[in-house]
């Protein structure tokens, strides 16, 4: 018991040297050969786009509701099955602009967008924390000077560079120390971030991560656990787990079973290992399992029909209703929990059998903070399906309104993303 004692002080005491050295000894990490990609020029194109697109539908249809419960959802929207518009505030983390027309999109288009443009700076083998942390910094010291800068009586112009600046603030504030390798600093900021909740924070850019290393999950899930340094606990394991499904849905052969073996199989942080406790994320999907499976069972004693097609159900708010009450004994304090959100998506995409409008119409409708599980769900089964496959009307609506009104051009960083990955392969 001594000897545990002393190399646990030795291990605090090197990582403390790692921190405060303002230039630690390089990490040498081991070289990477990327495996041969199946797909096309043009096939990665489109998945990369499905990723992005489908990401920004599900943002748009969860956007007007976000955070709402139910019954309001109801009594505003109805049962919601497409786009609408946006009469709501804005906010850092929701809408910049108020009364966006339907299409519009909040932060989780905004985290992949910042996330493409980090890439684009990256090596294309090996992606780097404290590049990833600098790279935010940048953006919000940006942010702060344009604030700076504003020598006008108009409220709004102010009011808007406010919303830029407050919503990478809390970033930020772990970024800095973390740069400048200050450990107690670090640790300080990254427990008091958003209040110390284990919020979802790597889920808003994992799947940009697993787009960027298609057909690879196992790679997919290291890089995205490094650049996850403002999650906390097991959230960095989910965050990682959705770039690792995005990269195995980066396939032309990829098939349902495919995805749920990623979250089975890939622990290259041996989260398994963890005593007592194992890894939360797995007992997560184990619920998601156990919660369809009990609806389905349970549809199936109540129903009067003698042959029942759980396929064919109908999609609306009475026939949902059930397993979302399931879904509320597993709710926790704050609706952004990476713990929460993680067991929505995936009993959407189980429940859904993996169907892309089917899977954001489920989450939408569920509420709590909905446009981010929707948009989580639309980059996995974007990446899946590709863009080619995405319901016409809402892809298109998605891609005008973002760009006409919000300056964001998918498609532009789509292109150039996928121009960077196939740089990778000779």
């Amino acid at each position: 018991m001594k000897s545990t004692y002393i190399n646990l002080i030795i291990f605090h005491v090197v990582i403390f040297i790692l921190f405060s050295c303002k230039k630690g000894p390089e990490i040498v990490e081991p070289s990477y050969q990327a495996p041969e990609l199946s797909l096309s020029e043009g096939e990665l194109y489109d998945k990369v786009l499905g990723m992005l697109v489908g990401s920004a539908i599900g943002d748009a249809m969860g956007a007007p509701t976000e955070m709402w419960s139910r019954e309001n959802i109801y009594s505003e929207y109805g049962f919601v099955t497409d786009l609408d518009t946006m009469i709501r505030e804005v906010s850092p983390e929701g809408i910049w602009k108020p009364n966006l027309p339907a299409g519009g999109t909040t932060d989780d288009t905004r985290w992949k967008i910042l996330t493409v443009n980090y890439l684009f700076q990256e090596d294309t083998h090996s992606l780097k924390s404290d590049n990833f942390a600098a790279h935010i910094l940048k953006v919000y010291q940006e942010y702060l000077l344009h604030l700076n800068s504003i020598d006008t009586l108009d409220v709004e112009a102010y009011e808007n560079a406010l919303l830029k600046v407050n919503w990478l603030k809390e970033w930020a504030k772990v970024s800095k120390p973390y740069i400048e390798k200050d450990l107690y600093g670090f640790e300080k900021r990254l427990s008091t971030f958003y209040g110390g909740e284990m919020v979802c924070g790597g889920l808003l850019y994992g799947p940009v991560i697993g787009a960027f290393f298609p057909e690879d999950p196992q790679k997919a899930y290291s890089e995205a656990h490094k650049l996850a340094l403002y999650d906390i606990g097991y959230a960095k394991d989910i965050s990682a787990l959705s770039a690792a499904m995005t990269s195995a849905a980066m396939s032309q052969t990829s098939q349902n079973t495919d995805l749920i073996e990623v979250l089975r199989n890939i622990d290259p942080e041996d989260y398994y290992g963890s005593r007592l406790v194992g890894r939360t994320s797995y007992r997560i999907l184990q619920t998601a399992f156990q919660i369809v499976s009990e609806f389905k069972e349970e549809r199936s004693v109540s129903s009067q029909e003698v042959h029942l097609d759980y396929g064919e159900m109908k999609w609306d708010e009475s026939s949902l209703k059930p397993i979302f009450l399931k879904l509320d004994l597993h709710l926790q304090d704050m609706p952004f929990h990476a713990g929460e959100i993680y067991l929505q998506v995936l009993t959407a995409m189980i429940f859904a059998d993996f169907d892309f409008e089917k899977t954001l119409i489920f989450l939408v409708n569920y509420g709590r903070d909905n446009d981010t599980t929707a948009a989580i769900a639309g980059a996995i089964l974007g990446a899946y399906y590709g863009f080619d496959k995405l319901p016409v009307s809402m892809k298109r609506q998605v891609l005008e309104v973002n760009k006409k009104e919000l300056n964001i051009d998918l498609e532009k960083a789509a292109k150039e993303l996928s121009q960077k990955i196939m740089s990778r392969y000779p």
